[in-house]
């Protein structure tokens, strides 16, 4: 049997390629974003997608569980958890025979190309397809199923994989889709049991899943700052109990109230004697009388909304397989997309599978060394990290008195989640190592005003207990401003010589980055400054120069996406309503760019851009084409975001009230401003975990580099003054100052962001996904270039004309 395409007066159209998507596997929390990304990212490339429902089941069964996707079929979808289209476990699709009824189907729908969201599982029997994809032709033919010339268009199979686990246990990758809205559900529960279990100085044991992998048991214990963690691949020795005990003996002393344990499903001492949640409170209740409850939490881990990390992974991921499918050839091997830091790379399917299966073996073997190399090049970092966290006392880990440290920590510029989960790092490091930590209260301005003489001044030392609490508490207990040295830095230098500061920490956006800049600058004129200063970007805008992330970023988009889907169910109600939402970020479209981008804006606009009239007049046309096209029949809200600082002319009221007077009682338009909303909260997990690695990374370059030096030391480095942060694959200090530093190439000083801002390219994605005509389109009909003069009616061009989104195109273009 032929596949059925249609013809037109006996001749077949170009064939146009077709790729598939299905979910299979476990569901976790992005996939929809997947399938969204990958139609409308098909659609985009001339392609036509496929949903295959059910997974591999889908595959085998056909019919109607293969289903061609328009643009809007996917509408809505990155809000929604778990997986639209289904996922079903396939006994069929193991053996030879299931997998040659899914080749026979595939031809029958013309399907030449399949994109996987699942476990390594699914990912490994898509690879054998692939692998196996010509003896299946060859096999159907002989059986007389398909005729040569019928198989002969598809005679390669090209796929894709990407990786959709809450437990984060494939290899070569730094994430998973799913895992950090997981993880983010379980710091949502041990946070809820934060009060009650300080309230009776109970004991608190939470199971969490992850099987074979503990990322999601160790990144909730940093996170949280549970006592202890127990991970299959970093097993404790038999015998556990006393040095758990003595832990959260230890805490108790210092005048701790609560304990949290956090144990995987998969725990097991070295000798692979496996480690139940009831054994750990038998153990606490009966040895130390705590009070001790059990918790599993189970499936909810699973549920939920996605976080803005997995609608922003899934949808790069998602629009980068497709990229990876067209740029397939026979002999490449099969692609699986993965992140490293900030970046979206393509892997080695095959390669990734077996490092993730050796990762099993090595525990069975019990060498867990080997296990803990396997997993992302953080996972170890993570846990020893962590691990200093919950043991400061341990006198094998100081240094000389000689290479120990006064580490002053100060706040600067606006509030973002981070900072204190950063500080508590940077305490903690310090203790362990002996250096001494002192906060800095209230900023520069809180430096400037002190007096010696007052017991409580804006300079301390701070003890373990006093910031053990901050790990999951927003804001800045320290206080925060937008002071400056240069403000005083007579006084300021004063201070730093009264309290024989050796290190300075910043921790802050821009300002904390112009201050360091400052003080570097008045190092000649005041040797007290002549210290190595280190600025670890914390600042919801994420404008500081040298990183791609800054703390808090991911808190204030988690935010701000929450406050998007609210607004959405308010348009959606009225089937015909348009918000206009202004996003903070200052002359930054980061914010706005990468919400547009997570919850599917229909336009952003950015101070790099700016607004005008005839982007203006082309997004209203867009959105009366919209409404006019869905006819009512559509409950997903349209939603506009605009940087609050995207234009003087055009204010976020201005915009609406536009939208509102063209659409002619059409429809409505109202704005929202969210505001200072966008700072506030408890920091995002991926926050708290990135604090805690970032703070330390930090702490040890100052002590790798800097401890026992002199001054004159200090200040023949340019290392002296830098900026941590995660610059594509790496994580790297840069030099503030120097001819090549971030002073002189990479600041806009008077726009206050980088010169070369990473995730401009990312906006043009946030048009094509949501189907917004460019300035400039061609008829693909025609092959005219829409713009300049546009011959009327324009009605009548719109309805005879298709853009490359495969929709009418309804805008009005300009000359620009």
């Amino acid at each position: 049997m032929a596949p059925t395409h249609e013809m037109s007066n006996g001749v077949p159209p170009p064939r146009k390629k077709r790729i598939g998507v299905m979910t299979s596997g476990g569901d976790s929390q992005g996939m929809n974003g997947v399938v969204r990304s990958v139609v409308r990212m098909s659609i985009h490339m001339g392609c036509e997608p496929y949903a295959i429902y059910e997974g591999y089941d889908g595959l085998v069964q056909g019919g109607d569980l293969i289903k061609q996707m328009k643009w809007d079929d996917v509408r809505g979808f990155l809000s929604r958890g778990g997986t639209l289209i289904g996922t079903k476990r396939c006994m069929e699709f193991y053996e030879r025979p299931g997998r040659l009824v899914a080749a026979k189907n595939m031809i029958l729908k013309g399907i030449d190309a399949l994109i996987i969201c699942g476990g390594d599982g699914s990912l490994t029997g898509a690879d054998k397809f692939r692998s196996e994809w010509p003896s299946l032709l060859q096999e159907l033919v002989e059986k007389g199923d398909l005729t040569q010339e019928a198989v002969e268009p598809y005679k390669h199979l090209n796929i894709c994989g990407l990786v959709g686990s809450i437990d984060n246990d494939m290899s070569g990758t730094d994430a998973t889709i799913g895992c950090f809205s997981s993880l983010e559900r379980i710091c949502e529960m041990v946070d809820a049991v934060f009060d009650t279990a300080a309230s009776h100085k109970r004991g608190f044991v939470i199971e969490v899943m992850g099987r074979h992998c503990g990322w999601l048991a160790l990144m909730a214990s940093i996170a949280t700052g549970a006592d202890y963690v127990f991970i299959p691949e970093k097993p404790p020795a038999p015998g556990w109990e006393d040095e758990m005990c003595q832990i959260v003996t230890s805490h108790r002393e210092w005048g701790k109230r609560r304990t949290i344990i956090i144990i995987s499903e998969g725990a097991q001492d070295t000798e692979l004697e496996k480690i139940t949640a009831d054994q750990v409170v038998k153990v606490l209740t009966d040895r130390l009388k705590l009070d001790t409850r059990k918790t599993v939490l189970g499936h909810i881990q699973r549920g939920g909304l996605p976080s803005y990390y997995d609608r922003w992974l899934s949808t790069l991921q998602g629009v980068e397989a497709v990229n990876a499918i067209l740029d397939s050839t026979p002999d490449k091997p099969t692609p699986v997309i993965t992140i490293r830091e900030n970046k979206i790379e393509r892997s080695n399917l095959e390669e990734c599978v077996k490092l993730t299966k050796s990762v099993a073996t090595a525990i069975k073997e019990k060498n867990f060394e080997k296990a803990m190399h396997l997993r992302d090049v953080e996972f170890k970092e993570y846990f020893n990290s962590y691990k200093l966290t919950t043991s400061t006392e341990d006198p094998r880990m100081k240094l000389p008195k000689d290479k120990q440290m006064r580490i002053a920590i100060i706040h600067v510029g606006a509030p973002a989640g981070g900072m204190n989960p950063a500080t508590r790092a940077a305490v903690a490091y310090c203790l362990s190592r002996g250096h001494t930590p002192i906060a800095i209260h209230n900023g520069f301005p809180g430096l400037q005003r002190h007096h010696a003489d007052k017991p409580l001044g804006s300079v301390r030392n701070v003890s373990w207990l006093d910031v053990d609490p901050w790990v999951n508490e927003g804001g800045s207990e320290l206080g925060t401003n937008r002071g400056l040295p240069a403000d005083d830095i007579a006084t300021t230098a004063h201070c730093f010589e009264l309290y024989k500061f050796d290190a300075l920490f910043l921790i802050g956006g821009f300002e904390a980055f112009t201050a360091a800049s400052q003080i570097r600058k008045h190092r000649d004129s005041y040797p007290a400054l002549r210290i190595p200063l280190m600025v670890l970007p914390a600042t919801v805008s994420n404008n500081v120069p040298g990183t791609e992330y800054s703390l808090g970023s991911d808190t204030c988009l988690n935010t701000l996406i929450g406050f998007c889907d609210a607004i959405r169910q308010s348009a959606s109600a009225s089937r015909r309503r348009v918000f206009v939402i202004e996003t903070q970020g200052g002359k930054s479209g980061y914010l706005a760019t990468m919400a547009g981008l997570a919850i599917g804006a229909l336009a952003v606009y950015i101070p790099e851009e700016g607004i005008n009239v005839h982007m203006l007049a082309r997004d209203i046309e867009f959105l009366r084409e919209n409404f006019k096209n869905d006819r009512g029949a559509s409950r997903a809200g349209k939603i506009i975001l605009r940087n609050e600082q995207a234009s003087e002319t055009y204010t976020t009221q201005v915009v609406a009230d536009m939208i509102k007077e063209e659409a002619r009682g059409r429809f409505e338009s109202k704005a929202a401003v969210p505001g200072h909303y966008q700072q506030g909260g408890k920091p995002s997990p991926m926050d708290r975990i990135r604090a805690l690695r970032m703070s330390i990374k930090c702490m040890q370059f100052l002590e790798d580099n800097f401890a026992g030096k002199s001054k004159d030391e200090i200040m023949a480095t340019e290392d002296s003054a830098v900026v941590i942060g995660i610059q594509g694959s790496q994580v790297l200090f840069t030099p503030i100052g120097g001819e090549s530093g971030l002073e002189a190439k990479e600041t806009d000083w008077k726009a206050r962001r980088p010169l070369n801002e990473f995730w401009r390219p990312l906006k043009s994605t946030v048009d094509i996904l949501s189907g917004r005509p460019k300035d400039t389109d061609c008829c693909t009909e025609c092959g005219k270039v829409l713009s300049g003069d546009i011959p009327q009616p324009l009605p009548d061009v719109l309805a005879a004309t298709k853009s490359s989104f495969g929709h009418p195109l309804t805008a009005v273009y300009s000359k620009d």
